[in-house]
């Protein structure tokens, strides 16, 4: 094995994803294993690892396999240095956009849930304050 390669179980400890969902992500082609060893364990590089954290990222957000995937392509196609033309570029980089607009609307979804959320269980802390001191 390759010193720039990794098992699944490394990649799996430096993402803080399973095993079973690295395998999701491969059978679903999110993530494609760099190579093989001779003994048919798959091997990933450092770029496998950085898109299997873009994928771990988008997946709290609520982005589909399929966004997920539209996502990967758009960025797999800016950075393969293949030549471009200028509307395919405007395309590709406006699609990366959305999906920037779509993350801060769901951060900030998420943002106003947690503030309703912490709201709640200080009404629950304030109630139980008033009932254990009567």
């Amino acid at each position: 094995m390759s010193s720039e390669h990794m098992q699944i179980g490394e990649v799996a400890a430096r993402t803080e994803l399973s095993l079973r969902t690295i395998r999701h992500y491969e059978e679903t082609g999110l993530v494609i294993p760099s190579a093989r060893s001779q003994g048919g364990f798959r091997l990933y590089a450092q770029a496998d690892v950085a898109r299997l954290m873009v994928i771990r990222r988008m997946k709290p957000l609520g982005f589909t396999l399929d966004e997920m995937r539209a996502l990967l392509a758009a960025t797999d196609r800016l950075d393969s240095g293949e030549e471009l033309s200028a509307a395919d570029r405007e395309e590709l980089l406006e699609r990366v956009h959305d999906f920037e607009e779509a993350a801060q609307q769901r951060v900030d979804n998420l943002r106003t849930q947690l503030a309703r959320a912490e709201e709640f269980a200080s009404t629950l802390r304030e109630r139980l304050t008033r009932a254990s001191t009567v």
